[in-house]
Parts: C-alpha cells; sequence; structure tokens
C-alpha cells in the first residue's frame, strides 16, 4: 500500500510525520505551519545538490585510494605524497581557539561519564536522563565490582555479607576522596555541620576533613539527612536515616552514598537505533520533544508493581551560609542526528527520499525550542543551547556543511544564532587526520569532540581495503594507528581551546555486566584527557564516576596541552598483517567470532526494530552492539574475503553455522524468528550478505543495507 502523504511546495510528507509536527510539535515551538513548510522546503533545495557533491566526493577520493593501492606497494613516504595530491590530506590551518559560547557547566568545565542511549526507547530515555545521581550501594550491590565470593553472592534476597562489603566499600571510597584527619567514615557514629565544617564523631572524639570539601546539607545542622560533598566538581550525598533497613545497622545511621554520575548524555537518533520510516523516527522525535518539555513518561512493569517513569526533579540543600541552593537533577542531554549519506522515506523532495541529516536538523531544533527559549520548567540548558551530535562526516568540509546547515535551521525556525552547538565525532580517517581543521570549521560552534573505535575502525580497513590484509580484529587496537587516533584527538582540541569550553570524549565500555573490568580499567580514560566517556548503563556511570574523583582531568589537560602532538605518520601507518600465515583453526575461529557478531546484532535489528542492545557473543559475554560494531566485524572479514584468507563459500558455511548459534542464544525470546529455519527467504539472515558488499558500500557503513531488509519487512512498496 503506497504512503499517505501530505504535500507542501516540492515535499511530499508521510502523513505520519506530518501530524506529529503539525498538532504535536509546532504549537509547542509556536511557530506557524505555512512559514515553517515554506522555509523547510527552502532549505532542502538549497542544501540536498551540495550534500550528494560530499558524497560524490567521497567517492572520487576512494576510488584513486583503491587504485593506488593496487598498483603501488604501501609505503608510507609515497603514500603520504599522494594523499596530499589529492586532497585527502588538507594543508593545516593556522593556530586557533574555538569560540563557542553560552555552553552548561556540564559540558564545559565538569568532568564525567557519559550515557549514550537510543531515544526512540521512552524508558531508557528518562532512565538516562535521571542518570545524574547514582546509588553506590545500589551499583556496587547488583554488579561484580563485589565479587561473589565467601558468602557475598547476590542470591534472591537480600545478602547481609554482600551487603557489608558494599557498605565497606563505600566508606573506603569516602576515605580516599574526603579523607578525615583522624580516622576512617567506616568507625564514624555521627556527623554535623560545625562551624562550616564537617564534623565527625569517632567514639569520643571528633574529627573533621582533612581538605573541608562539604558544600551544605539537608536536614539541621546537629541532625543532618543528607551531607553533600564536592570533589572534582562532582558532588556526593552521604544520606542519613537511622531507621531505615541498611541505616540501622550503621554505626552513623548512613543508609546510602549518591554519587553525581551521568553528567551528560547523548540521546541518540543513529546508531542506537533503527529508524527507517516515518513511523520509527516519530517514536524519536516525539521522546526528544517529551525530554524537552519536561512532561515524557513511560509505564512500565516492575516487580509485579505499575509504575509511572517521568524526569527528575532539581536537587535542593542548604549551603553551610544558610541559603537555599539547588543541583540540577538530570543529565544534560545531547542529541546525535543522522550523518550525511543516510536518506529516509519519511520525505520525499522532488520525488526523492530527503537526507535524514537535513531532516534531523529542521525538525529536532524546532523540538528543542521550548527548552533553548526557556519556556520549560525541567530545563535541560540553563543557557540557551541545544547541543547536537554530529557523526560520520568526512574531513573539513563536511564539517563546514553541517555548519551551514546549523546556521539554516536556525534562521528557518527562528532560533538565536549559533544557538546550535555541535558536536564533532572524530570516527572517520579522513576527519582524524584533518582534526585541526575540522575544529576550525566549527570554531564557533564546537562543544565536543569524541572518539569512536568501531566506527573509525571499520573506515581504517575500507579506506586501506586493498593494500593487504588486516591483522586480526582483536591485535587491530594495539597498532600504532590506534594509539596515535587516541592521542592526537586530545592533543588537537586541546590546543584548539577546548580545555573549559567543550567535551574531549572516549568511547563505550562494551561489557555492561562486567563491571569490574572497567572499573580496574576505565580510568584510563580520564588520565588521556577525557572529561567524558561512554558507558552502558546507569549503574555503569556510577561506577565510571569514581575514576574522576580520582582523576583531576582539568589538571590533566593542562598537563597535556604542554605536550607535542603525535605525528600524523603514525596515524597513517595500516594496520596490515607482516605475516598472512594463519592456521585454518586461527582463521576458523575468527570468521565465527565476526559472523556470529553480525548475525547477532543484525536479526534484532531488521526483524525487531532494535538498533542497540547486549548481545552474546560467541562466548555468551553480553557485549553492547551498535552499527559501528556492525561496520567493524563486516568491514574486517571483506578485507580477508579481498586478499583470499578466506573464501566466499567458507563465509557463508560459518554463517549458517553461526545462524543456529544466535537462534540458540535467543530462543527464549518470543518475538525472535530463528534464522536457520528457512536460510534463503529470512530476510534478516540474507541481509549479512553486507559483508559480501563491504568492500563497494559506501565507506563500509551497514546502514543503507540494513534500511533496505527493515524496509522490506516492513512492507514499504515506495511511491
Amino acid at each position: 500500500m503506497a504512503t499517505q502523504r501530505i504535500t507542501k511546495g516540492s515535499l511530499a510528507i508521510d502523513k505520519i510525520l506530518f501530524d506529529f509536527i503539525e498538532n504535536e510539535a509546532l504549537p509547542v515551538a509556536k511557530l506557524d505551519s505555512d512559514t515553517y513548510w515554506k522555509n523547510f522546503e527552502q532549505v532542502v533545495l538549497d542544501l540536498t545538490p551540495k550534500n550528494k557533491a560530499l558524497l560524490a566526493r567521497r567517492d572520487e577520493l576512494q576510488a584513486k585510494i583503491d587504485d593506488w593501492h593496487k598498483n603501488n606497494a604501501y609505503e608510507l613516504s609515497s603514500y603520504k605524497n599522494f594523499l596530499t595530491e589529492i586532497g585527502y590530506l588538507e594543508p593545516i590551518v593556522a593556530d586557533f581557539e574555538i569560540s563557542t559560547q553560552n555552553v552548561d557547566d556540564e559540558i564545559a568545565t565538569i568532568a564525567g561519564a557519559q550515557l549514550v542511549v537510543p531515544v526512540r526507547n521512552a524508558r531508557y530515555a528518562l532512565n538516562a536522563g535521571n542518570a545524574r545521581w547514582g546509588s553506590l550501594y545500589d551499583a556496587l550491590y547488583g554488579f561484580d565490582v563485589i565479587p561473589e565470593t565467601d558468602g557475598a553472592e547476590k542470591g534472591k534476597g537480600y545478602n547481609p555479607v554482600r551487603g557489608a562489603k558494599v557498605v565497606a566499600f563505600a566508606k573506603n571510597f569516602l576515605d580516599e576522596t574526603f579523607p578525615l584527619a583522624d580516622g576512617s567514615h567506616a568507625d564514624v557514629t555521627s556527623y554535623t555541620i560545625k562551624d562550616g565544617k564537617l564534623s565527625a564523631k569517632i567514639d569520643d572524639k571528633v574529627t573533621t576533613l582533612t581538605e573541608n570539601k562539604v558544600v551544605g546539607y539537608n536536614g539541621t545542622p546537629d541532625n543532618p539527612r543528607e551531607i553533600i560533598l564536592k570533589n572534582n566538581g562532582l558532588h556526593v550525598i552521604i544520606q542519613i536515616d537511622p531507621e531505615s533497613p541498611i541505616g540501622k545497622d550503621d554505626k552513623a545511621g548512613v543508609k546510602d552514598v549518591v554519587l553525581e554520575s551521568a553528567v551528560t548524555t547523548i540521546q541518540d537518533l543513529e546508531d542506537s537505533v533503527a529508524a527507517v520510516d516515518a513511523e520509527e523516527k516519530v517514536e524519536g522525535y516525539r521522546n526528544w520533544l517529551g525530554l524537552m518539555k519536561g512532561d515524557l513518561s513511560e509505564t512500565l512493569e516492575k516487580n509485579g508493581k505499575t509504575i509511572t517513569r517521568t524526569l527528575n526533579a532539581d536537587r535542593t540543600y542548604t549551603d553551610l551560609n544558610g541559603n537555599a541552593k539547588t543541583l540540577h537533577g538530570r543529565s544534560v542531554m545531547l542529541l546525535r542526528n543522522v550523518g550525511h549519506l543516510m536518506t529516509n522515506p519519511a520525505i520525499l523532495v522532488g520525488g526523492e527520499e530527503i537526507f535524514e541529516g537535513i531532516m534531523d536538523a529542521l525538525i529536532t531544533p524546532m523540538l528543542s525550542a521550548v527548552d533553548i527559549r526557556g519556556e520549560n520548567t525541567l530545563r535541560n540548558s540553563r543557557t540557551g543551547s541545544m547541543y547536537i551530535v554530529k557523526p560520520k562526516m568526512h574531513g573539513s568540509d563536511e564539517v563546514a556543511f553541517a555548519v551551514e546547515l546549523f546556521s539554516r535551521a536556525e534562521e528557518a525556525i527562528g532560533l538565536p544564532k549559533n544557538s546550535l552547538k555541535m558536536g564533532i565525532m572524530d570516527e572517520e580517517r579522513r576527519t582524524s587526520a584533518n582534526l585541526k581543521n575540522c575544529i576550525a570549521q566549527a570554531r564557533e560552534r564546537t562543544i565536543f569532540i569524541n572518539t569512536g573505535f568501531m566506527d573509525r575502525t571499520g573506515d581504517e580497513i575500507h579506506t586501506a581495503m586493498h593494500a593487504g590484509a588486516f591483522v586480526r580484529k582483536g591485535e587491530i587496537k594495539g597498532q600504532a594507528w590506534f594509539g596515535a587516533y587516541e592521542e592526537r584527538n586530545v592533543s588537537i582540541g586541546l590546543k584548539a581551546g577546548l580545555r573549559g569550553k567543550a567535551q574531549i570524549g572516549k568511547g563505550m565500555w562494551p561489557k555492561p555486566d562486567e563491571l569490574a573490568d572497567m572499573y580496574r580499567t576505565k580510568i584510563e580514560h580520564p588520565q588521556a584527557g577525557a572529561n567524558c566517556a561512554w558507558v552502558p548503563s546507569p549503574s555503569g556511570a556510577v561506577i565510571h564516576a569514581i575514576h574522576y574523583h580520582k582523576c583531576n582531568v582539568m589538571n590533566r589537560q593542562e598537563e597535556l596541552a604542554r605536550l607535542a602532538t603525535p605525528s600524523l605518520d603514525d596515524l597513517l601507518t595500516i594496520p596490515l598483517a607482516t605475516n598472512t600465515n594463519w592456521t585454518a583453526d586461527e582463521k576458523r575461529r575468527e570468521l565465527e567470532n565476526n559472523c556470529q557478531g553480525i548475525l547477532g546484532y543484525v536479526v534484532r535489528w531488521v526483524d525487531l526494530g532494535i538498533g542497540c542492545s547486549k548481545v552474546p557473543d560467541i562466548n555468551n559475554v553480553g557485549l553492547m552492539e551498535d552499527r559501528a560494531t556492525l561496520r567493524i566485524s563486516s568491514q574486517h572479514v571483506a578485507n580477508w574475503l579481498a586478499h583470499g584468507i578466506v573464501t566466499a563459500d567458507e563465509v557463508w558455511d560459518t554463517l549458517k553455522r553461526m545462524a543456529k548459534v544466535v537462534d540458540e542464544q535467543n530462543k527464549d525470546d518470543p518475538a525472535y524468528r530463528p534464522m536457520s529455519a528457512d536460510f534463503d527467504n529470512n530476510i534478516a539472515f540474507v541481509a549479512a550478505d553486507l559483508i559480501f558488499k563491504g568492500a563497494t558500500e559506501p565507506s563500509g557503513y551497514t546502514e543503507p543495507l540494513l534500511h533496505k531488509a527493515r524496509l522490506k519487512l516492513k512492507g514499504y512498496q515506495g511511491d
């Protein structure tokens, strides 16, 4: 059945999207319908040819690089000269510092964990928005930071042995972060606020903090219910209630330690979601509008009870001078729009699908207008800004196009100049190699740069597809290019003046159930100078928040800014295998690992419309998977196919064997449809042939083929 559309000039808008904008969005934004659609159409007509030209430039450069590798053995010096000649490497701009203004402290000066969630899922979106504050006790009790040994198993009911270990861990955290001049928080029998300081009674003596990091309290100074502490820009709240189930067993009546955790959150319309048409785009748009209005809610069943989840209010407390103070109750939310590549049938222009990135830029700021103008109660930005993360841009010309798009969107919607701020995802090779130039193009809007290892690796493989066989996937992170990529990102960002004005971010922890490993290792991110790093859950944010108390990121950035920027040579050193004589068993295991991960993700994306989820790997370890992980796995197999390391028959055989593994892993999901029952007619399984198209698909992206498969499954016939 053909899609029902509403015509506005040369635009043909899916009625589902049109009705949402007309009935829900425009009234909140206080915009006139005819004017909005007229402006919308003009921006689309003006910028669509420019978007097409940028994509053609990608293809042109890739074709030249492919030809060079087919005709030349890789050698760094000649390779760099070639990349310069074709314009892949840009002349480096003069030194500068960004001039972004009206940036909230959570982005400019506060270092902390950052959640990334699919905005199509209202429950996840609300959980993330509310993850600004998290219980350390709950995060420790529910996950493996506290091992289930020596009687500390989680079990079905409360385990007092485990509970005691949780409390001991938390008190040790307080000792390390807010040390007492004499004694331990574990031995405190009461806390009071006296003479502007925190007093702690231990037996018959009274001691105070070695540094006065207390900022306020709730209750009374003599009997505080909450003690608000602050370290490295982050708050910690000691909650006291001797009558509570936990507090009654604590010497000081402490019932919990609450950490300021996910300071910022990326609500995602891109890699974490599957949104192939108006119906699915509107789900995401509607949730974002609800977040900006502050009235998004979700009713769900939990522990046999029906609960309604909403956004948290702000927190209040009394400061040391007796004044009422407010702490922001929610994570400051950024919205990741779609990049420049994809189109979407939600709107046709001249009979062609609109570029989805243009559509996002003309709709999502309109949904945010209520927050930008401060016309809501639960404000996201208190500075009148909207924070848009822009992914998958290749080089500075594409950043310049995004800047033009943002400017045109502001004009079309009637928003102040530069109110739309830009987060630049450094996840494509041409952006990494020209990062300084990219930031320069958005110097008035930049609030964020972030390394994305998976997409960046996928583009590394695709760009150098014909240079030779790459090392095994697990070894790629240990190659010279990766260290240069991560270090150059921080260095270039700091030298461009991001410190104190913008975030420099690091990538996702992929194992949401294995937070003990995260706790042991993810401190590397703040130590590397990143003032935000991605976590997969609110509990993960709580645990990662501890790292920002251990490492003062602002001080670390000041140290790193004085160091020289790592060489471009290492960044351009392609991670090719020097010895491809892998055993048959090694190749089999590499294929199985890649193919199982590909199928585990693709089947949920195509059949269920789930763009990001915890997918069991071949060893049944749950990994957070999105399109970036799919891109690297499919590109790696495509590379080995291109160089004869494996054959097409071996790949298909592995896919069929791994389909049965994935079917078994999902057998308890009533919504799951097995692939192995009918390989030839299972749309999700057939979509895995994206492996064989990996060398020719634009930049090795998987989105076009995934969208095509899901639209087919949904019965979309086109117009």
